[in-house]
């Protein structure tokens, strides 16, 4: 199944703890971020062995990127997937400092 045949998960932002999750199968996965000023810096992206290879990483990415438009926000990623990940997509290379 590719990525783009996986059902998507759906991702929650909690605000309070700077972090995206989702749950698939039972497993929690998630990308955690730090507010400096108005920049968000993604600092860790995790998805467990069990559910890796599915996209989840990516829709995690995606999600925070997305919420950092819309806000108004510019994404520093300390988090090496994250930043490989936006280095793959020209169309977030504004939102980055």
């Amino acid at each position: 199944m590719t990525e783009q045949e996986s059902p998507t998960p759906e991702i929650h932002h909690d605000v309070a703890v700077h972090r995206f999750a989702t749950t698939v199968d039972g497993a929690k996965a998630y990308l955690d971020y730090q507010m400096d000023g108005r920049t968000m810096v993604v600092t860790h992206t995790w998805v467990p062995e069990p559910i890796g290879g599915r996209g989840i990483a990516s829709r995690l990415v995606r999600a925070a990127f997305e919420y950092a438009r819309e806000a108004g926000l510019k994404v520093r990623t300390q988090c090496s997937y994250a930043e490989a990940w936006s280095k793959r997509r020209p169309e977030y290379a504004s939102l980055l400092v």
